[in-house]
């Protein structure tokens, strides 16, 4: 299934790419998307998830098709063909 996936201010600068997405399997989750995203990029290993805390890290706002992941099943929210990832620090502004 394909998903579309962009980082961005400070996530974007860093890993050097905004548009991350591709192909998943079906029934890929939130979580699994960021872990792989932190092993991919260096520089954002450990700022997207708290392991600890099972959520995402700090700040960090994933949304899925505009919605806030904490409002759906947080990290374990499985992800559908054609959805829209965005991560952003949420003090990023314009």
């Amino acid at each position: 299934m394909q998903v579309d996936c962009k980082l961005f201010g400070p996530f974007r600068d860093d890993a050097g790419v905004e548009d991350v997405g591709g192909e998943y399997d079906p029934g890929t989750t939130v979580g699994e998307l960021l872990r792989g995203l932190e092993a991919e990029y260096p520089s954002l290993d450990g700022r997207l998830v708290d392991e600890e805390a099972g959520e995402t890290e700090g700040s960090t706002v994933v949304t899925v098709d505009e919605k806030n992941v904490t409002h759906l099943d947080g990290l374990a929210t499985e992800l559908e063909d054609g959805d829209v990832v965005r991560i952003v620090p949420s003090v990023y502004g314009g």
